[in-house]
């Protein structure tokens, strides 16, 4: 392994991963009050109703690919009676479509936020970079994943890029496996690794919070400052 794979899958992961933690930490304790969406729904809702649904649940199956496919060890999936073809014809599938709609509804989103107005001046440099770099990941990633499975007729990445994956939580990272990996797997792996990287200080914060303190809030009660519509009031006392 040369001295640029060292630095690309042993000493960048690690770098990302270190930003990636200490950011969020940062980000909470320093910008509370900016750990958000920053929702521009009141500007436009055509565009937002068909491109954000379409994009996070295109998201949503792509990042429970991803776990899928580099968090869980092929042994395990064989010993569950999952065959390797019928894995892989799922996953190029599913990965496909998913990926897809992905990028369909980024590209209608992206759209919506060029030429709606106020949605393009509440756009933020931070926001530009992030649109520009999740845009990269996720057509590197379809691909990848179209060129390697479907133009070329296969390629095994749970023998090389998830061993990677999980050697770098194991504390023993293998880069030269990530090093043999084709270079469209390479790229998407990188520029994966620049998106965790900048992800502590843009809008994508919100995808690692819950509304779990809703479930336990108390009701908020709202009271009319004047008499309602239609409630019967009280009958006037006076002296004649």
């Amino acid at each position: 392994m040369n001295a640029l794979d060292l630095l690309l899958w042993v000493i960048a992961p690690y770098v990302a991963l270190t930003v990636f933690v200490l950011g969020h930490v940062w980000r909470y304790r320093y910008d509370k009050f900016g750990w958000t969406t920053r929702s521009s729904q009141l500007y436009e809702s055509r565009l937002l109703r068909v491109g954000s649904p379409l994009f996070h649940f295109g998201i949503l199956v792509v990042i429970l690919g991803h776990v899928g496919g580099l968090v869980i060890p092929k042994a395990w999936t064989e010993a569950a009676g999952i065959g390797e073809h019928a894995y892989h014809v799922t996953a190029v599938v599913l990965g496909t479509i998913a990926g897809a709609c992905t990028l369909a509804g980024l590209a209608i989103l992206l759209y919506r936020r060029r030429t709606v107005g106020p949605v393009f001046t509440a756009t933020t440099r931070n926001d530009k970079l992030m649109y520009a770099v999740l845009t990269l990941v996720i057509v590197l990633g379809l691909a990848a994943t179209v060129a390697a499975n479907v133009l070329e007729g296969g390629y095994d990445y749970r023998a090389t890029v998830s061993p990677w994956f999980r050697s770098i939580f194991y504390l023993r990272p293998a880069g030269e496996l990530m090093a043999a990996a084709p270079i469209l797997f390479q790229a998407h792996a990188f520029s994966a690794l620049v998106l965790f990287t900048i992800w502590p200080f843009t809008r994508l914060v919100h995808m690692l919070t819950a509304p779990v303190g809703y479930l336990t809030r108390p009701y908020i009660v709202y009271r009319s400052r004047g008499p309602r519509p239609g409630a019967p009031g009280r009958t006037p006392t006076g002296r004649r």
